[in-house]
């Protein structure tokens, strides 16, 4: 409901999935967004975003009757308006918890109480922390009552007390988004689809993990604020860096304690997803960390990162993880070894690979087999967008490269290109398939507004895309 989410529309794109041949499934993370929306500035590192639960599923539970789905007015096609969609599922949301509590049978409140059970190392922080943040208007945690800032255990104590029926809430959203992926997931792997998740490498400062685990960040002893924000340094995508204000890591602490949080956090996502792209990757081995006050990432500094001790930490407590490596941006030597010394595939993006010469490392012939290669991701412009903004010298090098452009269109052409590379995984951007332009970006790096706002319809991903998709993985033997 104006909003992509859990029902049948996701089954259906397992289905187009597997017709056409494809294995991976890419999404974005998938937690609860704040401010912009952007899956990478969550209130939660372990939570599930609810407004992706799927209303029909919980109408067929007997949580929701039919008429209370005849709300989805003023919904743009092609667009998410998170605002409306705010408006009219969060009530329903809350109708299904009443109902829930009313007429659940035993063997789903046994379900409830043990995903409480097992969830209790980051649910019970969760719940309570979106509670309070409700009274307080949604302001963030450092500015709230002292006795809540610090955690007094008399004051929290008072607070649980008072927002029992809300904490219990947003355990039950959880439940219940939690056994629609698992169900959709099931579905995927049950079509031989794998679904890659995403790691942001950093948390929002206005999080239930930061609120709940102060000491592990770097904060402002007197406010509360990041003293450290995360960020890069100007590259690629922008001229003055990017300043993502999230706050920087203790990882001093995170080292004394066995890195206990990143434990946590790698077993959650093992509950939702297959394989795991790690956000930012090279953070890992050196980060950029801005000071407080500074408004753009210019003025930052490197500083070495403990990635070989959490990734050891990783693998001897939960075995080899299936780690994809986000290297793009400025990866040196250090990097590069750290990658490599736990063997985890590297991204090579098509849109990189035409500037530089026939030595580019992004173009096909130099890459290598442990990797995935992608047209363009998320943070790129759609294909077509990308091409059209391209200088007439760089065209004439992409279209030299592929044996001169088709008329399928260059979006095709780069699918081919990918789908024919050695690289062992191939992901391709549904706009691509598509062959959308520059207006259904989904986001563009250092911007505010206007992201993770575009949707396709179901019907947009037809026969013909269908089986052309077929066509090409079955000739470069990608059909596993």
């Amino acid at each position: 409901m104006g909003i992509g989410d859990l029902g049948q529309a996701a089954y259906d794109f397992v289905d187009f999935m597997h017709q056409s041949g494809q294995r991976l499934w890419q999404v974005l993370p998938l937690g609860p967004t704040a401010f912009g929306h952007s899956p990478y500035m969550s209130y939660s590192a372990m939570a599930g975003n609810v407004l992706l639960i799927s209303l029909e599923r919980l109408r067929d539970q007997g949580l929701l009757e039919s008429s209370d789905l005849e709300v989805g007015v003023g919904f743009r096609p092609g667009t998410v308006s998170y605002e409306l969609v705010d408006q009219i599922k969060l009530p329903l949301l809350l109708k299904a918890f009443q109902n829930f509590r009313r007429v659940a049978t035993v063997a789903t409140r046994q379900a409830f109480a043990e995903f409480c059970r097992t969830r209790i190392h980051w649910l019970d922080d969760y719940a309570l922390f979106m509670a309070l943040k409700a009274v307080h208007r949604g302001m963030a945690w450092n500015t709230w009552e002292p006795g809540l800032v610090h955690r007094d255990p008399e004051t929290l104590r008072q607070w649980k007390s008072k927002l029992a029926n809300e904490i219990e809430l947003h355990k039950f959203l959880q439940f219940e988004f939690f056994r629609q992926w698992s169900s959709l997931r099931q579905y995927a792997n049950e079509c031989s689809i794998q679904i890659i998740g995403d790691i942001p490498i950093y948390v929002a400062h206005n999080s239930a993990d930061v609120w709940s685990n102060p000491e592990q960040f770097h904060l402002d002893p007197q406010t509360g604020e990041p003293a450290l924000m995360a960020g890069v340094p100007p590259d690629y995508f922008s001229e003055t860096g990017q300043l993502w204000g999230n706050p920087i890591y203790r990882w001093d602490r995170m080292q004394a304690d066995g890195f206990k949080w990143w434990l946590q956090r790698f077993r959650t996502m093992l509950d939702y997803v297959d394989l795991i792209r790690v956000d930012h990757f090279r953070g890992f081995e050196s980060y950029w960390q801005i000071r407080q006050g500074e408004n753009t990432a210019i003025n930052g500094e490197w500083v070495p990162a403990p990635g070989v001790q959490l990734f050891e930490a990783l693998n001897n407590e939960l075995g080899r993880l299936p780690i994809l490596a986000e290297d793009l941006g400025i990866i040196t030597p250090e990097v590069e070894a750290l990658r490599d010394r736990f063997g985890f595939p590297g991204m090579k993006i098509l849109h990189f690979a035409f500037g530089s010469g026939a030595g580019n490392p992004y173009l096909p012939h130099s890459c290598p087999r442990n990797c995935l290669i992608y047209t363009g991701t998320h943070d790129n412009d759609t294909t077509a967008g990308w091409f059209s903004s391209i200088s007439a010298d760089e065209q004439q090098i992409v279209s030299d490269y592929v044996g001169g452009l088709s008329d399928e269109g260059v979006h095709w052409d780069l699918v081919r290109l990918a789908l024919r590379s050695v690289a062992n995984q191939v992901i391709i951007p549904v706009q691509d398939l598509l062959g959308l332009g520059s207006d259904a970006r989904m986001n563009l790096p250092s911007t505010a507004g206007g992201n993770w706002v575009w949707r396709y319809d179901t019907h947009d991903l037809t026969d013909e895309i269908r089986d052309r998709l077929l066509h090409l993985t079955q000739i470069y033997n990608r059909v596993y």
